[in-house]
């Protein structure tokens, strides 16, 4: 009987220390993925892509400019106009050295501002409720943000849960 006893007892005790012992799993997102996706509608992200859309405008118009003086100076060369030539090489080379000055502002001003937009707390919230739920249900204890953390070497696309993130997410926003 005591033996009995003992071993239930022991029985009892590692079934406790096994339970207890819970097997973390980790899922990750794509913030980004979800915020283009979930949010491209609003007025926020319209602005965004309406800017973008005029930097690339704009980008391939002084582009076009460029290549247009550079035609004139071939031809210029041809014609033996070496003045001419010249002048135009210095003002393609004024004019390149301000586009790429131009390219680098505005580009981190677009990358500034969809940062923004991606950090407000009010899309922080909903994402973090929804992402919470989504996660729970798929029986993930910890989610790791793919866009933010470099340690992520390799994942299993089995544990990405940023689809289903936003099917969520698109669908309490019909509701």
């Amino acid at each position: 009987m005591k033996k009995f006893c003992f071993f239930t007892a022991l029985t009892l005790v590692i079934s406790f220390q096994a339970g207890a012992q819970q097997i973390t799993r980790f899922a990750v997102v794509d913030i980004s993925k979800v915020y283009t996706t979930f949010f491209k509608d609003s007025r926020a992200v319209r602005e965004w892509e309406e800017r973008s859309a005029r930097f690339q405008s704009d980008i391939e118009k002084r582009t076009k400019e460029i290549e247009n003086l550079q035609s004139q100076r071939a031809q210029a060369e041809l014609q033996g106009e070496s003045d001419k030539a010249n002048r135009l090489g210095n003002e393609i080379y004024k004019k390149s050295e301000a586009l790429k000055d131009w390219h680098k502002i505005q580009s981190a001003q677009l990358v500034e501002q969809k940062n923004k937009l991606s950090q407000s707390d009010k899309f922080y919230e909903q994402i973090n409720s929804e992402m919470r739920l989504v996660a729970e249900s798929e029986g993930f204890t910890m989610v790791l943000n793919l866009n933010d953390n470099k340690g992520i070497l390799w994942y299993s696309p089995s544990c990405d849960i940023t689809d289903k993130l936003i099917q969520s997410l698109q669908a309490k926003a019909r509701r």
